[in-house]
């Protein structure tokens, strides 16, 4: 009882640390609520999701106001600004990440390392 008690929880850890994730981070939108859950997902759109990056404009912007405030020179509106995109990437790589999880979970890929 106690080795199938001790699986059970190593493939429920995955599941657990998403859902805590999710609970403790806020959406930006309610887009981000609209979502299929990666395991409806198609095997294709599993993979696709895989590879998920911010997009670069974003990306760019959220680096200057990085930049910006260990500089100490952030304003309140690029303070707001900075949090809205710092959500935004959190969002992202929690869908990437439950991607991950769910392709090595269907031998998609192979176990990061």
């Amino acid at each position: 009882m106690h080795n199938a008690l001790h699986g059970w929880q190593i493939v429920m850890l995955p599941v657990l640390l998403v859902d805590t994730i999710q609970l403790s981070i806020p959406p930006v939108s309610g887009d981000i609520t609209d979502l299929q859950p990666v395991f409806a997902l198609s095997d294709e759109q599993v993979l696709m999701l895989t590879k998920l990056q911010m997009e670069s404009a974003q990306d760019a912007r959220l680096s200057e106001l990085l930049d910006r405030q260990q500089a100490a020179t952030l304003g309140e509106d690029e303070r707001s600004e900075l949090q809205t995109l710092m959500q935004v990437y959190q969002e992202g790589l929690l869908r990437k990440a439950t991607a991950l999880s769910e392709a090595v979970k269907r031998g998609l890929i192979e176990p990061l390392s």
